[in-house]
Formats: structure tokens, sequence, C-alpha cells
């Protein structure tokens, strides 16, 4: 388990970024077609897996007095419509998480956050993409990510804007900051209307 291996290693665990997570099915699904299995598929690696390394690091913190848990979320689990629905409601699930964990943790001096970040053009959001919209380039699904669903003008979400997060999240100076989601999105779950095409039927 990493955990064990990390306090093994190096005789303790000061900071745990649980940031696995899968996509399940590309399909927009209607609810009542909604695979099960799917859902069941996405839900066991994006909340179960964020749940068990939750517990796992609260197991080694909590002694301690000290730490830091940090979940990748994501916009999806904040504004509708943005990604299919178990995609949607595991990162919902992984915020709710967060919440409520958080009030036990802190009397134990271990802080729990989320970082929900928005769409990066990274291989899997451009496989999701390539999936909805067939007949556009890959330059064109690119656009659609810094352009059409990108609300910050002069700036492009990338990588390094979610480790900084995770940085500041893991640091001293959020020392009193615990329960909070970290919405990286330059604004679009504020009142964003995406300016992207209706995908593929």
């Amino acid at each position: 388990m990493a955990v064990d291996l990390a306090v093994s290693r190096h005789g303790k665990l000061d900071i745990m970024f649980n940031n696995a997570g899968v996509l399940g099915s590309l399909a927009r699904t209607p609810l009542a077609d909604q695979d099960l299995a799917d859902f069941d598929h996405v839900m066991a690696i994006n909340s179960r897996g964020a749940m068990a390394g939750v517990k796992h690091a609260a197991r080694v913190m909590a002694p301690r007095r000290t730490g830091s848990i940090i979940c990748t979320a994501s916009i999806a689990g904040v504004l509708v419509s943005v990604a299919p629905h178990p995609y949607s409601v595991s990162k919902a699930a992984v915020v709710g998480l967060v919440r409520t964990v958080a009030g036990e943790m802190a009397r134990s001096g271990v802080r729990v956050n989320a970082i929900s970040p928005n769409y990066i053009a990274t291989p899997l959001v451009m496989r999701l993409l390539a999936e909805w919209y067939p007949k556009e380039s890959a330059e064109g699904h690119r656009r659609i990510v810094e352009g059409g669903i990108n609300e910050m003008e002069g700036a492009v979400l990338e990588p390094k804007d979610i480790a900084r997060a995770a940085l500041y999240l893991a640091s001293d100076e959020a020392r009193y900051v615990n329960g909070h989601n970290l919405v990286v999105d330059g604004g679009f779950t504020v009142g964003k209307v995406p300016n992207m095409p209706a995908p593929a039927e």
C-alpha cells in the first residue's frame, strides 16, 4: 500500500494527494439508459478510491496530529452538463467526502481539501472531445478547451496551475484552510454558459 510504503521510507506522511480518476463511458447517455456497471466502475475508482486514500492517510496522520490531504474533484461535480453522469456524480461525491471528513480530521490537526479544475487539454480530455465532436480536428478540440470553455481572458488553464493550487493547500500558508473545494476554473462555474457546439448524436 502506498501510504505504508511512504511511512516505511520516510518515517511519516505529511501530504496525501488523491489524484486518480477515470471518465468511464464517454457516451452522453440519457439517465434512463445509463449503464449501471459503468457507473459502478467510475464510482469505485473516483469516489471509493478517494475515500480509501483519505482513510489510510488519516490512519497515519491523525496520531501525529498533523497532515494535509488533497483530493482532485472537478468542475463536473459543481456544474451540471459538462461531463457524463457517472463522472459528474463521482466528483460531486469527492467534494462531499472532503466536507464530511474535514471537521473530524481538524480535531486531529489534519486538513482535508479538494481541488476542482476546469478542462485542461490533457490526453484524457482530448479523447473525450474527440468522442463528442468527431468531425472536429485536434486543433478544433484544443480551441474548445482554450476558448469555448475558458472564461479567463488572457490566460489558459495548464497542469502547472493545478500543481500550484495543490502546493498551496499542502503548505503552511493554508494552515487554516480545511474542508474547502478550491475551484480553479477562471470563473467558469459562476455563470458561464458553455460556448461549445452540441455533441454529435
